[in-house]
């Protein structure tokens, strides 16, 4: 018993049964002024269907009063939006007569049904029935007061047998389309990987930058040289600045994802962060060949944060240590290689999120990436086409 009673304690059984109603208003008027209303309704709403914005309307009416949702809510049912293709047109218009034949019937029944109650318990008493009831009472017999209940019982079943008709519905006739649900995940897909790309950044920018600025403090502290300090602190400074510009960069992008942002580093300026690492101590050997000018820009800038993650690495894991750096462009590829001596236990495959990163850039870009240990050194390998 309490579950059948259920629905009736939830809102939304009764907004679904205001949704039937309002359907039912504009036809009742319509009888005022045409005789042969059905016909008339029907023709009007074929029409008034194929209206793109009519879609828009009926789908806010659905999602607010038939599922509960709010509007704009994210991975919503129904997304009202006017239709773009015939079928949507097609769709709203079996909408629209499916929604005035079950509203006018439910509307007929929620008038009806009661006055039938009504009837049944005056004859019970022995009064007179309306003559206007659908269904007439005849007699009067004191048993029709154990009927009173039924009426209202066939109406509450009504209610919620249309009211869930209605709602099954409106998931396919005003619901997305397969083009639009489509469309619906590739944005989704495209703010996911934003959100990925940002992440990668802020790791790659500020962790490099932590990096640095702990391995040169940590340095100058134990030199006991004015002189290195005053470099190590001007180093910290400058790598700091450049940390404090991408964060900006970054978060200009989170505040205006449609504004335009300043362009991100590209291995042109890879000699930034070359003299960072040697800044910090490291000996960087650098051997850069080919027109690194030619790499297409979504190649150069994923290769330039490689190259980032796989210097700040060698200086978090190794210190101080020698640093064998390769950057090649030839033959439609672009190679990217650092080594540096092993110092202690390096992360296993998989391991780390900037090898991880190093790795999921690559990939993205149709290229390869290698990471481990290899004849007593760290070895990070990248491949990334550049044709």
């Amino acid at each position: 018993m309490v579950r059948l009673l259920r629905p009736f304690a939830r809102a939304v059984t009764y907004t679904r049964w205001l949704h039937l109603f309002i359907a039912a208003v504009w036809p009742t008027v319509w009888i005022l002024v045409v005789d042969s209303w059905v016909p008339a309704s029907v023709g009007v709403l074929a029409l008034v269907g194929l209206v793109p914005t009519m879609r828009t309307v009926e789908g806010v009416q659905a999602a607010g009063l038939l599922l509960g949702q709010r509007y704009g809510a994210q991975d919503a049912e129904i997304v009202p939006t006017p239709s773009a293709t015939w079928a949507d047109r097609g769709r709203t218009v079996v909408w629209l007569q499916c929604r005035l034949l079950l509203g006018c019937a439910v509307s007929f029944l929620t008038i009806h049904l009661p006055m039938l109650a009504v009837d049944l318990a005056n004859t019970a008493r022995g009064g007179p029935a309306d003559p206007s009831t659908f269904v007439r009472v005849s007699g009067h017999h004191w048993w029709h007061m154990l009927l009173v209940p039924l009426p209202l019982l066939v109406l509450a079943a009504v209610v919620v047998a249309a009211g869930g008709l209605m709602t099954a519905l409106a998931r396919p006739l005003l619901g997305p389309s397969p083009a639009e649900r489509l469309a619906a995940l590739e944005a989704r897909t495209d703010r996911l990987l934003e959100r990925n790309r940002i992440a990668h950044e802020l790791h790659d920018s500020i962790g490099h930058a932590l990096t640095v600025a702990v391995v040169q403090a940590g340095a100058a502290r134990t030199a006991g040289d004015p002189g290195f300090t005053d470099r190590a602190l001007a180093a910290i400074e400058e790598t700091g600045r450049a940390a404090l510009e991408d964060l900006e960069r970054v978060l200009g992008v989170l505040r205006e994802p449609d504004k335009p942002v300043s362009s991100r580093p590209t291995l042109v300026d890879a000699d930034r962060l070359l003299e960072s690492a040697r800044a910090s101590g490291a000996k960087v050997d650098a051997d850069v060949t080919g027109p690194l000018d030619t790499v297409p820009g979504p190649v150069s800038r994923e290769g330039y944060r490689i190259l980032q993650e796989s210097l700040t690495n060698a200086l978090r894991h190794a210190g101080a240590v020698p640093v064998r750096v390769g950057v090649r462009v030839a033959g439609g590829t672009l190679l990217l290689e650092v080594r540096n001596p092993l110092t202690e236990a390096v992360p296993g495959p998989g391991r780390g999120s900037g090898l991880r990163g190093i790795r999921e850039r690559a990939a993205l870009l149709g290229g390869r990436a290698w990471t481990g240990p290899d004849e007593g050194d760290w070895r990070v390998r990248v491949e990334l086409p550049t044709g």
